[in-house]
Formats: structure tokens, sequence, C-alpha cells
């Protein structure tokens, strides 16, 4: 018979800096499930971890019971690999979009369960579901089913994966405890792990418009993924990519699948075909294909046409056009220079309070909302050049965005020095 154990011994034991066995780590997520547990005692244990971390085993402890408080899916009957990516989000980071359909063109089934936006990052459901008719629902067999005829799904995660990781993630939300890293990797990674991947990349972002400002934090997060990843037998690396600066030049739900279309066309921003390049390379590395051009396969439709299969496999239109915003307000250069600042953070709040994103789980978004960027980080403009347009469904909302905007966007009479590289750096398990 379990041992049994009291919530509050544990949070103490935490408070003062122990470290939790393996059955102490198992009744507390069980019971927390269950609701033997409080969201109060919780809260505490929270903070306890937050304040006082974990080690490798607790972590790999946490996660694993996660994921036993659910459903693992299987897809060892498939006849290829599956490789999967996790960003931890940013400001125009569409990259599954063209990732899942490029990766897939090799062979390769892409179970990629995506979340919806909240505050300042987008969430990827919420961009396709853009697309008319788009369906983000799936059962497993469907999605199972999907994997075998199409090679790529995105679809919401279902109710049955790591139910704990669902209650504790909303817990953290609102008690100050987001940041923990242990409590982040083993959001992260029991939803990977129960997901069935045989390999994963993740793309840890850095700076203002992401989760992790600094590079030091971001690299401990990485690491701690990437060894959870291996202890779990899950083939894991991590690239830490640059979100000081918006990726691409579209913001907002339609106007990211429109500009991830444009991408798998061959054509696109340089940054967004780059990273994406280089996270498919990875996930293709991971499962045994080391020489393969991925470009390729950007430029030559096949991707392209993959996205569509993807697409209709999941009742929506490829070829329908999307929603557009009723209203819009274009932001002009005051001043002739260099666009040294443009701050993703600031982009990405705009963008939110523009109706691209939600302030609560329950809020609706806009689909037409958003910013399209008329020109990069470090490029040359004239005075009275447009330099933003804003989208929105109600006119009232524009002041409220240009505010955000303000200190995040500069020009200088100088070029600033060297421009940040996109891969900052790589990790391996």
């Amino acid at each position: 018979m379990a041992k049994e154990f009291s919530a509050v011994e544990l949070i103490v034991a935490k408070r003062e800096k122990q470290e939790l066995s393996t059955e102490q780590i198992n009744w507390l997520v069980n019971n927390y499930t269950s609701g033997v547990v409080a969201d109060e005692q919780m809260s505490a244990m929270a903070m306890a971890i937050l304040l006082n971390g974990m080690n490798r085993r607790e972590i790999k402890d946490l996660t694993l019971a996660m994921i036993a408080t659910g459903e693992r899916l299987d897809f060892s009957d498939l006849t290829m690999p599956t490789a999967d990516k996790h960003s931890t989000g940013g400001v125009g980071d569409k990259i599954t979009l063209m990732l899942a359909p490029l990766v897939a063109v090799f062979g390769v089934a892409v179970p990629q369960l995506s979340g919806r936006g909240l505050g300042h990052t987008g969430g990827t459901l919420d961009k396709l579901e853009a697309i008319p008719g788009w369906q983000a629902a799936l059962s497993n067999q469907q999605m199972h089913d999907q994997l075998a005829r199409v090679g790529a799904v995105i679809c919401a995660a279902g109710t049955g994966l790591a139910p704990a990781d669902k209650k504790l993630y909303a817990l953290r939300d609102v008690t100050g405890t987001v940041e923990a890293i242990p409590l982040i990797a083993s959001s992260i990674m029991s939803k990977k792990i129960a997901e069935g991947t045989s390999a994963l990349v993740l793309d840890v972002k850095v700076g203002s418009g992401a989760f992790m400002k600094n590079l030091d934090r971001a690299r401990e997060l990485a690491q701690v993924l990437t060894q959870l990843g291996a202890d779990a037998g899950v083939k894991t690396s991590a690239l830490l990519t640059d979100m000081s600066t918006p990726l691409g030049k579209k913001i907002g739900n339609a106007l990211e699948v429109e500009e991830a279309v444009e991408v798998l066309a061959g054509g696109g921003s340089q940054d967004l075909i780059d990273i994406t390049v280089e996270l498919a390379t990875e996930m293709l590395r991971l499962v045994g294909q080391s020489d393969v051009d991925v470009a390729a396969a950007l430029n030559d439709g096949r991707a392209m046409d993959k996205w569509s299969e993807m697409i209709r496999a999941q009742q929506g239109d490829p070829l329908a056009p999307m929603q557009k915003a009723k209203h819009e307000h274009v932001v002009v250069a005051d001043e002739s220079g260099y666009l040294n600042t443009l701050d993703a953070l600031a982009v990405g709040t705009a963008s939110w309070r523009l109706g691209a994103g939600r302030a609560r789980k329950e809020d609706p978004v806009q689909f037409g909302a958003g910013i399209i960027l008329h020109h990069k980080r470090g490029e040359q403009v004239t005075k009275g050049q447009p330099l933003l347009t804003l989208f929105t469904d109600e006119a009232e909302r524009f002041e409220r965005a240009l505010d955000a905007l303000a200190g995040g966007v500069k020009i200088e009479a100088n070029p600033s020095t060297e421009p940040t590289p996109l891969i900052l750096d790589r990790i391996n398990a």
C-alpha cells in the first residue's frame, strides 16, 4: 500500500530546501489532481519550488508523476519515425505552421499538439482557426489516422494528457510562480512525453518578447528540458533563438497564416526561412536523416502541397481568403535614420491590445487584428515612410496599442553595432 504523507509536511520540507522523495512527489501530484491537496497548499508548494528549486531527479519524478495522471499516446505502429518541436513562445512565432508540413515531406510524422495564446504571445491554434472551416479538436484515433495518411497534424491536446499539468498551469498563472524552471520544464515535457514522439527539438526563445529574458536562464531551462527528454528516452535537443525583435513581418492570427503561406510558397521573410530550415534540419537529424536539402522542399512546392493536405484533413479551406480587420492605422517614421530598436514585447503587447490576443483563457480573439511591419530592425528608413500598419475591428483600440509601442520603436542617425544572431546556442542532452 502506498505510503501516506501530509501536504503541510511536504511544503515545509521544500521550504527548508530539502529534497522530496519519489514517493512524496507521486503522492503530492496524485492527491492534487484528485482534489485532496487544496489549491492554496499547491500554491505554497509552487512558491517553495520557485525559491528553492529541485534537482534533476526531483524534476524527472515530477514530470513522470504528471504524465501518470493521464493517458499516453502511442505511435509505435506507424511505419515512419515521429519528431516534434516545442517553442517557449514569442511574437510573430509562426514557425510550427511551416515546420510540420516541411518535416513531413521527408517521411517523418509530426504530431504537433499546440495551445492557444495568452497575453502578448500568440497561440498556434488561434492562428489556424483563422482559416475558414479548420478544426482544432481531434480524437486520439483521428490524430493517429491523419498522421498515418498525411504525416503531419497540428491540433489541440486532449483533456486526457497530463491533467495534473492543466490544473497546476492555471494555478501558476495566478500565484506569481510561472518562472519556476522545474515547473516550466515538467509542464512542457509531461505533455510532450505523453504525446508519444520519439524525437523532440525545443526552440527556447530569449529576449524581451520571450518567457526567458536572459541567455543564462534560457540556457538553464534548455539544459533541464533536454535532460528530462533523455531521461524519458526521447531524443531531445534545444536551440536558443533570439526573441528581442519579432519574427517575420506579420503579427496576428490571420496575418501570420498569410506569412506562413508566403514562406511555403518559396518567399517570405529571411529570418522565418532560416529558423524554419534550422529546426527542420535538427528534427530530421534526431531521427537519423542528416543529409537532406530542407530548403529545397520549401522552394519547390513540396512543403506547400503537404500544408494544403494537412489543412484539408481538418476541414479547412487552404484557398479561402483570410478574414480582414475593419480598421487600419499607419504609423510613419518621424525622422530618417536606422530602425535600431523594434522591441518584440512592445509589438506583441500592441498586437494583443488590438484584439489579436486574450487577457483571460475564455476571451475571444479577433482573427484579422494585428500588425504588419514594413521594416525589420536595423533597416534604413526615410521620414514619412510607413513603419507599421495596425489592424483591428474596434478603432478605439488603436490608442492603447500605440501606447504599447511608445519606446519600443526607435530610429537613430547611425546604425547600431553588430546584428544579434538568430541562433544563440545549441544544447544537446
